[in-house]
C-alpha cells in the first residue's frame, strides 16, 4: 500500500482498511454558474473532516460549467465543460483539463486536453488512472476517455460507455468505477461498470431506483452513493450499491433539498453533495457512506451554484 506519511502531515483519523492514513479529506469543488457568474472560474474547498462552510482555494484556468471533475491522493483535475467564448476557445465546448495540488490552494496549471470537447459529463479515478465518462456536444457521446493523474498530457482513449449518454453520476473503488443515470436517448436507470486499470467498453452493473439525469456520485472503497438528479422533476433520492458486487440500487435515504445538476465528493467515511439546481442552492448535505439515513446539513457553497464538479484526494478509488 502506498505510505502517503512520506508525502502529508496529517491526521490518522481516516484510514483505510489496511490502516494506512489517508490523505488529508479536502474536497474541491470548480466550475458552474452562479446567480452573477456565467462561467464560473472559482474553485472550492471543504474539509470533509469537519463541518462548516466552502473557502476560497483558487481559479480555473478558464471558465466553464457542467464539466466533469477527478482526483488522486495529490491532484485534483477539472475538464471540460461549456467554455466562456471570451476565454478564447473556438466554440462553447472545452476540451482543457486543469489541474490543482489539493493540499495547497492555489490557481489551477494547464494539464492537457480531452480527447473531445463536451460538456455535460462524468469523471471517476483509482490513485493513478482517471476517466471521464459519456458528455455531449451536438450529439451524445459514449467515449471515455483516461489520463495518468501524476503526468500532465493529452487524454487517451479507454472505450466505450454501453449507451451514449451524458448528465452521468460517476464513483469507483480502487479497481472498479461506476457510471449511473443520465440521458440517453431518454432519462436512464443503467449503470455501467469499468475495471479501472486496463481499458475496454463498459459493462451492465444493474439499474439506478428511478431514471434519472443529472444525479451525483460518490464512494468509499465498497459503497456507491448516486444522489438526486432530474426526473419528472428533481429528486431527492440516494441510492447506493456495493461497488465490488452487481446488481441494482437500494435505497439509502433521502437528500435535504430534491435537485439535480450539483457535485459531490467524499472521503473514506463522509459524502458530501454541493449546490444543484433546485432554484439554485448553496446548500452542502452530508452523508455517512457506510450506514443508511437521511442526509444532514453541512454547510454552504461561497454562493448558490448549479453546474459544478467535485473532487477529493481521499475518495474511495483511493482505498
Amino acid at each position: 500500500m502506498p505510505n502517503y506519511q512520506g508525502v502529508w502531515s496529517l491526521s490518522t483519523q481516516y484510514q483505510n482498511a489496511s490502516g494506512w492514513p489517508l490523505p488529508p479529506s479536502i474536497a474541491l469543488f470548480g466550475t458552474g454558474r452562479t446567480a452573477t457568474e456565467s462561467f464560473s472560474t472559482v474553485i472550492e474547498q471543504v474539509n470533509m473532516a469537519t463541518v462548516g462552510n466552502a473557502v476560497d482555494f483558487g481559479d480555473l484556468t478558464q471558465g466553464r460549467l457542467v464539466g466533469a471533475a477527478l482526483g488522486s491522493a495529490t491532484r485534483g483535475v477539472f475538464g471540460g465543460g461549456i467554455a466562456d467564448l471570451s476565454a478564447g476557445d473556438g466554440n462553447n465546448e472545452s476540451d482543457v483539463m486543469d489541474y490543482v495540488t489539493i493540499a495547497t490552494s492555489g490557481n489551477a496549471t494547464d494539464f492537457g486536453n480531452l480527447t473531445q470537447k463536451r460538456q455535460d459529463f462524468g469523471g471517476l479515478s483509482n490513485s493513478t488512472r482517471g476517466v471521464f465518462c459519456g458528455g455531449y456536444s451536438g450529439s451524445k457521446f459514449n467515449i471515455m476517455d483516461y489520463i495518468t493523474i501524476g503526468s500532465t498530457g493529452n487524454a487517451t482513449d479507454f472505450g466505450d460507455l454501453i449507451n451514449a449518454r451524458l448528465q452521468v453520476g460517476t464513483c469507483a473503488s480502487t479497481t472498479r468505477g461506476l457510471i449511473g443515470g443520465g440521458d440517453a436517448v431518454s432519462r436512464t436507470d443503467e449503470i455501467d461498470y469499468i475495471t479501472i486499470s486496463s481499458t475496454g467498453n463498459g459493462t451492465d452493473f444493474g439499474n439506478l431506483s428511478a431514471t434519472v439525469e443529472g444525479p451525483a456520485g460518490l464512494s468509499s472503497s465498497v459503497r456507491g452513493i448516486f444522489g438526486g438528479g432530474g426526473g419528472s422533476g428533481d429528486t431527492n433520492v440516494i441510492d447506493f450499491v456495493t461497488i465490488a458486487s452487481t446488481g441494482n440500487a437500494s435505497d439509502f435515504g433521502d437528500l435535504t433539498v430534491a435537485r439535480d445538476r450539483h457535485a459531490a465528493a467524499s472521503n473514506s467515511v463522509r459524502g458530501i453533495f454541493a449546490g444543484g439546481h433546485s432554484e439554485i442552492v448553496n446548500i452542502i448535505d452530508s452523508i455517512i457512506i457506510a450506514t443508511q439515513g437521511n442526509a444532514s446539513d453541512f454547510g454552504d457553497l461561497l454562493a448558490p451554484k448549479r453546474y459544478s464538479a467535485g473532487c477529493s484526494g481521499s475518495h474511495g478509488g483511493i482505498g
